[in-house]
């Protein structure tokens, strides 16, 4: 039986961007509010009181489009993955598809999978190129990710995104997929109810039964279907919730710690969600040559995992500076003590 996900057509990466937002918060100056010691991460990005997922997605957009080159009327599909969209019933797509001048003839829809909806949206993209019926698509993931006060995700859930422009492959795409694998159960590990403004955590589901075992079974999956081993990837980018467990994954699958760092960003900017591997990728990229290979692989709890190969292309020395890279917006920085850490993300409620 195939269990890979591979288009009629070959389809690559036409433009990549990221956007993380300015302000951070320490680790220390929550754990020193709920007098806490011993951090998961050191920082995170925090937004500012204008900003929310979908402008980060209008910047993550913007960036990708300069580095496609591309006319925004020529994208039939703008596809938003979030958790934290600003509307409960109105889609951010076509907030986003309108801001960077892409409508009116395309699709336009919100994707929801927690932190694995930015990949999901990707998949879709991937399948409409394939499959012939867009010349170009986009996916977009960004979160300005939900804590409850005092609960340990506050500490790493954080605000940031990327979105990538794929079209068919060619002389122009910078990196092309060479297929992908998607694997998901029924496992409550996370979730939050209509209405309620934070999520809740089945601790004993988050580890071994959710994030390890679908990340590592997508992993797999993808290898197994392609032919490929762990040393035929030069870069290794996983779903990171924290430091410590994409870290392990790279321990159990035999990936060296040098293959990961460079994609593992959640020490200083925190836990992205639906931009996690986004903005990871969108890292590597900044930096990989032509010819090197990235692992990829998502995670979103409920729960699933997607993983892509992605060989990169000549296409990426001409484009990576068209645009802002992900390190010029995380090393543009202004700390923020706790009050304006609840106040920047609303936590206030009148």
């Amino acid at each position: 039986m195939k269990r890979l996900l591979k288009p009629a057509k070959e389809v690559g990466i036409v433009g990549y961007g990221a956007y993380v937002p300015m302000f951070r918060i320490k680790n220390a100056e929550i754990g020193r509010v709920w007098g806490v010691n011993g951090f998961p991460i050191e920082e995170k990005a925090v937004n500012n009181l204008d900003e929310d997922a979908l402008t980060i997605g209008i910047e993550a957009a913007r960036n990708a489009l300069k580095r496609a080159k591309i006319d925004p009327k020529l994208i039939r599909a703008i596809w938003f993955g979030s958790e934290s969209k600003p509307y409960a019933v109105k889609p951010s797509a076509t907030v986003i598809a309108e801001a960077i001048g892409a409508t009116p003839d395309l699709d336009a829809a919100d994707f929801e999978f927690a932190c694995k909806a930015g990949t999901e949206a990707l998949q879709a993209a991937i399948g409409f190129v394939g499959s012939g019926m867009a010349e170009y698509a986009m996916a977009i993931g960004a979160d300005t990710a939900q804590g409850r006060p005092g609960d340990h995700l506050e500490f790493t859930a954080a605000a940031g995104g990327a979105a990538y422009i794929v079209g068919e492959k060619s002389s122009e795409t910078l990196a092309y997929f060479e297929g992908s694998y998607s694997y998901v159960t029924d496992t409550p590990d996370f979730w939050r109810r209509q209405h309620e403004h934070y999520p809740r955590h089945g601790n004993r589901f988050t580890g071994e039964p959710a994030y390890f075992h679908h990340v590592i079974s997508a992993a797999k999956g993808l290898m197994e279907e392609l032919g490929l081993t762990v040393n035929d990837f030069d870069y290794a980018v996983f779903h990171q919730p924290n430091v410590k467990f994409p870290l392990t994954v790279a321990k159990i699958l035999g990936i060296p710690i040098e293959k990961v760092k460079p994609g593992l960003l959640s020490g200083i900017i925190g836990n992205t969600y639906s931009g996690a591997t986004l903005v990871g990728v969108s890292a590597v990229l900044d930096i990989a040559k032509p010819g090197e290979r990235i692992l990829w692989v998502s995670f979103g709890s409920g729960a699933g995992s997607d993983a892509f190969s992605l060989v990169v292309q000549d296409a990426i020395e001409e484009k990576r500076d068209l645009a802002p890279k992900t390190w010029d917006y995380i090393n543009r920085k202004k700390y923020i003590d706790y009050a304006l850490y609840v106040k920047h993300r609303g936590k206030l409620i009148m």
